[in-house]
């Protein structure tokens, strides 16, 4: 899935409601390192649930989660936000994406590959997931920061729109790959949710 879906085109409104709870979340979130047999998810966040994994997303924002009907065949689940018909903000999920991918380079190289020309890596890391002490392999993930611009199409923000966006990508207990984003404008989100969306992610 290309990242030039997904933004907004007005600025940034500040979210004060979510603010501390999102930063006390990630200050856990980080400070454990994903340790937990399940990740905490912010005070008024919603979670995506598929079978290689759970990720929060920012429902009091104004994110909901899409009906399978409606998400393309490629993902798994899928949470939008809406704004007088432009679509400004995505946390998406892919599941078994890439064939013969076995560890969590295999498939952030998979999944990095599907950035997009354009689009500039700001960092990549590896991370911790919560998920279950008896697969650690499975909790061993890599992360992707990186922006882009929006080319307009598919009732995303202008053309030209600078976006930001970050994706984790790894292998489940059973093997299956696997890829989470979250895709906005650029800063629409601040450093804070980000590592609170990645500290969210429970592999199962």
């Amino acid at each position: 899935m290309s990242t030039r879906t997904w933004g907004a085109r007005g600025p940034r409104r500040r979210r004060t409601a979510t603010a501390a709870a999102i930063a006390t979340a990630a200050v856990l979130l980080t400070g454990c390192g994903g340790d937990a047999d399940k990740a905490a998810v912010p005070e008024g966040w919603g979670t995506l649930k598929t079978g290689s994994l759970s990720v929060g997303y920012p429902k009091s924002e104004g994110y909901a989660e899409q009906p399978a009907a409606e998400r393309a065949k490629a993902n798994a689940a899928v949470a939008l936000k809406e704004e007088d018909g432009i679509r400004t903000g995505m946390v998406s999920v892919q599941l078994d994406f890439a064939t013969g991918v076995r560890d969590a380079a295999g498939a952030a190289a998979a999944a990095g590959a599907g950035i997009g020309l354009g689009s500039t890596r700001k960092a990549t890391d590896d991370v911790r997931l919560a998920g279950p002490e008896d697969a650690p392999e499975a909790r061993e993930a890599r992360r992707i920061d990186y922006d882009f611009t929006s080319d307009g199409q598919e009732d995303t923000p202008n053309r030209g729109t600078p976006m930001t966006g970050v994706l984790v990508a790894g292998v489940d207990s059973k093997g299956v790959p696997f890829v989470v984003r979250l895709n906005a404008v650029k800063d629409a989100v601040d450093a804070e949710e980000l590592d609170a969306f990645v500290g969210s992610i429970t592999v199962k």
